[in-house]
Formats: C-alpha cells, sequence, structure tokens
C-alpha cells in the first residue's frame, strides 16, 4: 500500500524555508491531508503487523505512539517551531518510553530512518545494562555480529561512550569497548525516495524483524 503522495516530502522541503507559524496555517488543510493523516494510518499499521506477528501486548494506538510535529523551543537555540519530519515511537508504553527498546522511525526529505535501543538512560540504568552486557558478552557479540542485523544496521550498537567504568566490569570492558558506552542503540538511514511508494512498510518491518533478537537482549538487560 501506498500511503503518501510525492507531495508528502514537498511539503517538508518547503516548510525548511517556511518555518514559521503564518506558513504553517496557511497550509494547515495540506498538511493534515497529506502529512499527518496518512502518517496515522502508516503508524497504525505498522502497530497491527507488529502486534499480529510479535508483540500481541502491542496495545497502543497511532496517537499513543506518534510525536508532535511542533519543537520544544524551550532550551535551544533553534526557535523554529516546526519538525521537519515525522516521527513515532512503537513501544509498548508509547512515546514517553524514552527508556523502553522498541522501533523508532522518522520520516522526512532527508532520509526514511529506523532506529531502536537504548538512547536515553539515567546514570544508574548504564550501569545495570553495562553489567548485563558483561555477564552474557558472547551472546551480545553474537547478535551484534549477526549478518542479518548488520545487513540492515551496518553500524551495529552505536553510542555516546565514558572514558571509565566500573571496577567490576573493566576486565570485559577491556575485550568489549562498548561497554564504555552509556548509550546502545542501533540505525540505518534509508533513501527517503521510498516514502512515497508501497515498498515503505515492508521495508519498515524488514528492519523491526532484522533487529528484533537484539531488541529482546536489550530489554532483557533493562529487567523488561
Amino acid at each position: 500500500m501506498n500511503y503518501f503522495s510525492p507531495d508528502f516530502l514537498a511539503f517538508f522541503k518547503e516548510l525548511a524555508g517556511n518555518n514559521h507559524k503564518d506558513w504553517f496555517d496557511e497550509n494547515r488543510s495540506r498538511y493534515e491531508r497529506e502529512v499527518k493523516e496518512p502518517f496515522k494510518a502508516f503508524v497504525g499499521d505498522l502497530i497491527g503487523h507488529i502486534r499480529g506477528a510479535h508483540e500481541p501486548d502491542l496495545l497502543i494506538e497511532p496517537k499513543d505512539a506518534i510525536f508532535r510535529i511542533n519543537r520544544d523551543i524551550r532550551f535551544s537555540k533553534d526557535k523554529t517551531p516546526y519538525k521537519t519530519n515525522v516521527s513515532a515511537l512503537l513501544s509498548p508504553e508509547g512515546r514517553k518510553a524514552k527508556d523502553f527498546p522498541a522501533l523508532y522511525i522518522e520520516l522526512g526529505p532527508e532520509r526514511l530512518g529506523i532506529y531502536g535501543g537504548l538512547y536515553q538512560l539515567a546514570p544508574a540504568q548504564v550501569k545495570e545494562v553495562r553489567k548485563y552486557f558483561a555477564d552474557h558478552l558472547s551472546k551480545f557479540q553474537k547478535l551484534n555480529g549477526d549478518s542479518n542485523f548488520r545487513n540492515h544496521f551496518p553500524e551495529g550498537i552505536v553510542g555516546e561512550a565514558q572514558k571509565r567504568v566500573d571496577k567490576s566490569i573493566a576486565e570485559a570492558a577491556e575485550k568489549e569497548p562498548i561497554l564504555f558506552q552509556k548509550q546502545f542503540y542501533y540505525y540505518n538511514h534509508a533513501d527517503p525516495k521510498l516514502i512515497p511508494t508501497d515498498g515503505l512498510l515492508i521495508t519498515v518491518m524488514d528492519h523491526y524483524e532484522a533487529s528484533k533478537d537484539m531488541m529482546q537482549f536489550l530489554r532483557t538487560s533493562m529487567g523488561k
């Protein structure tokens, strides 16, 4: 199924050069027709596919997963009011569950972004995850090196690193430098030309399925 017309990408390209309320208000009906409603339908079908075949506990609606197009500008130097993409987090706990490994997607003219893993963790959570990795190092390395996982997420697990770790996992960290990280996520930036085609849902589901074992490993590391 083709969810988006070519105007989906055109809308955001124009918004990038006219990122202010007056332009958005003038194009609000276009936004509703070409962006908001098609994305809602796409996310709904994506939830249905994942729930039906993989995660029966994914009992959310599109409104629970989709982020607002309005940017949070309170602490940002960039005061443009609108995002130039749409995004959703398909977690059983909805979009607010920043510490729950789940499928996250961004659709815009710059990229079709497909993500998963652990991005925003409290310090205590970082220690918990590192300890689990250290205790299950060979399993993690097997998952991270899996050919299907790497075909879809070529860099494997990535994230910002720190210089030191607890002494209890220092030896393991020398064998696996990923243990120095405080983030543990994976991503792929696909061609945005896929967005207004009937291959979009297949592409996103292929990536989800390739990451499912790693996702479960990360959930277990968090006690989920």
